[in-house]
């Protein structure tokens, strides 16, 4: 199994950085309190919304969503089983800006559980001056080991790079829990015309493993991975997925997923990260993981085309930043909302995704 994420952080403006610093770790609960100390956060008390973090029908009155940017799901049992965990962009208020992991027994009740480490690693600090956040991460199980994929870079810039670490469980009270760095697997330089974080794993019918990354630049780009090591494949060649064709070339935060016949290719368009931003989450389709992959219209991606998924819905925009889980059943993602009117007050949206009898995702 595998479970697939990501931050979109790059082209958002300076004042950004002051707003994500005075971001509370957690959001206000409706019938308990909240921290970073083991509290739990509640979801109303509706029992037709089997996850938290299913839109809210547009109520200004709910707060208790998630505060989670760029979310991978690790979906457990929708009753009291195996955990669900989150992942998320890190906060710099929160050890150092690295990675937040929330879980839950049951999909409805999170508890803020830890960030990977207490602080960015030395080396990535090195590598890329003035990083404030690890961003956009990426889980992926394979044989009792757990990858984490994570990026690294500073806002508008493409001097990124995307590091991985292993972990043989998620459950913190487990003794071998413990995320062992292998720092950097792939970079990106001024002079390169690609940018290197959003990092998103899948494996083919043949059983390769591939890495898709990308945002703005040329777009979205994949190679493929030295499995069981997770790191790039010795003179693996960069194969071009999606580009939008414009100016901008706003596109990021790609996932695949292999559903049937064909690998889809779910991607974020256009601007993130405020209240009013036109973020919304597009897919295209191919029947070969390397592409070319089309839109629902028959427009390859390559040349601009991506069918929307899920765009503004009454108060809520900037949807994206997706991970696509459970076989294609569970589509994750930020958004946030103008009945909140707070910049960068962002909230998680677990919704399930159904399909067309020709084969094309769509959400209620």
């Amino acid at each position: 199994m595998h479970h697939t994420v990501r931050q979109r952080q790059r082209q958002r403006p300076l004042r950004a950085l002051a707003a994500l610093a005075a971001l509370a770790v957690t959001t206000p609960l409706i019938t308990a309190g909240t921290g970073a100390d083991g509290t739990m956060e509640r979801p109303p008390n509706n029992p037709g919304l089997p996850l938290v973090g299913y839109l809210p029908d547009h109520d200004p009155t709910f707060t208790a969503g998630l505060r989670v940017h760029d979310p991978v799901l690790v979906p457990g049992d929708r009753g009291n089983g195996a955990d669900w965990y989150v992942f998320g962009t890190g906060n710099p208020n929160e050890n150092d800006g690295t990675i937040q992991i929330r879980s839950s027994r049951n999909g409805i009740l999170w508890e803020y559980q830890d960030t990977v480490w207490e602080e960015i690693p030395d080396w990535i600090s090195t590598e890329i001056p003035g990083v404030e956040t690890l961003w956009a991460p990426e889980v992926y199980e394979d044989d009792g080991t757990y990858y984490l994929y994570y990026a690294a870079s500073t806002f508008g810039s493409n001097r990124s790079l995307i590091g991985l670490a292993t972990n043989a469980t998620l459950d913190p009270s487990d003794p071998d829990y413990a995320w062992e760095d292998h720092g950097k697997i792939l970079e990106s330089f001024p002079q390169d015309d690609y940018n290197a974080i959003d990092p998103g794993i899948v494996a083919d019918s043949d059983g390769t493993h591939w890495m898709v990354f990308g945002s703005f630049w040329s777009g979205i780009h994949m190679v493929e991975l030295d499995w069981p090591a997770g790191t790039v494949a010795d003179d693996a060649e960069m194969v071009h997925l999606a580009d939008r064709r414009d100016g901008t070339n706003a596109i990021e935060a790609p996932t695949i997923v292999q559903r049937g016949d064909y690998y889809y290719l779910f991607v974020s368009l256009d601007h993130c990260c405020t209240v009013n931003s036109d973020y919304k989450i597009a897919v295209g389709r191919s029947e070969a993981i390397t592409g070319p992959y089309v839109d629902a219209d028959g427009v390859p991606m390559l040349d601009g085309g991506a069918t929307v998924l899920v765009a503004d819905e009454g108060t809520i925009t900037g949807s994206g930043g997706q991970s696509v889980t459970d076989d294609g059943g569970l589509l994750a993602y930020h958004y946030y909302d103008t009945d909140l009117g707070d910049d960068f007050d962002f909230r998680l949206a677990l919704r399930e995704l159904h399909w067309t009898a020709d084969g094309w995702p769509y959400v209620d």
